[in-house]
């Protein structure tokens, strides 16, 4: 969800950028590794950026200052980890705000730390926890997407409570993320499912190339991924 153009008070929009920056700059290295290295990953990686940039776009009025929508960073954060992700998002959260004035340059910082890096850790760390549990590929990619989404929703409403504590800081934290789960809570659910479906066309048209990203991820053999034996 972004929190929109000019909401957020100057020292908040700073914080975020700094906090932010790190992360952005180390996902383009790694993405330059991927081209110099991996050249034949360039189009899943077109694609997964594509994916956050359509759901994404999907915004439906929330809280005051903000909006709610799908994130789409499920895919990246499975297949190439959080930082790359965090630059996908990122490369998404400028189109939208200089083309769809949606989210904000101003508050891009804070948009990005919470869409492009927590939630896709969060992603990331749940992927991994089911697969090192012997939990199958889909379902591990549903709890993944759901989680990416879901821990977006709980920064912005942190981010906004830091921003605006009012007379109680948790009182207002749980205000936000009250108001957010209305919304968040089925549309991320509904994103796990399409994230899965995806994944599921993606390795049955790609099984190499998607079983070759999730054995440097994960470990996970090329016969462990669905339509790998096809």
């Amino acid at each position: 969800m972004h929190i929109m153009e000019g909401f957020l008070p100057l020292i908040w929009c700073i914080f975020w950028y700094l906090v932010s920056l790190p992360f952005v700059i180390y996902g383009v290295l790694q993405i330059k590794k991927i081209f110099d290295e991996h050249p034949e990953q360039k189009m899943i990686l077109a694609v997964s950026g594509a994916f956050v940039f359509v759901l994404s776009s999907l915004k439906m009025p929330s809280v005051t200052g903000s909006s709610s929508h799908p994130t789409g960073t499920g895919i990246g954060s499975i297949l190439f980890g959080p930082t790359v992700t965090a630059v996908l998002a990122t490369i998404t959260l400028i189109f939208q705000a200089v083309l769809l004035a949606h989210g904000g340059i101003t508050t891009l910082g804070a948009n990005v730390f919470s869409m492009g890096i927590v939630g896709p850790i969060a992603g990331w760390l749940a992927f991994k926890g089911m697969r090192n549990v012997k939990a199958g590929m889909i379902p591990s990619v549903f709890v993944a997407a759901v989680l990416a989404d879901w821990v977006t929703y709980v920064v912005t409403s942190i981010e906004l409570s830091l921003a605006f504590p009012g007379t109680n800081i948790v009182s207002t934290f749980l205000t936000f993320a009250g108001v957010f789960a209305a919304t968040q809570v089925p549309l991320a659910i509904a994103e796990g499912i399409l994230i899965s479906i995806f994944f599921d066309f993606l390795t049955s048209n790609r099984p190499k190339m998607i079983a070759s990203l999730l054995k440097e991820k994960s470990r996970v053999s090329v016969t462990d991924t669905p339509g790998a034996a096809q």
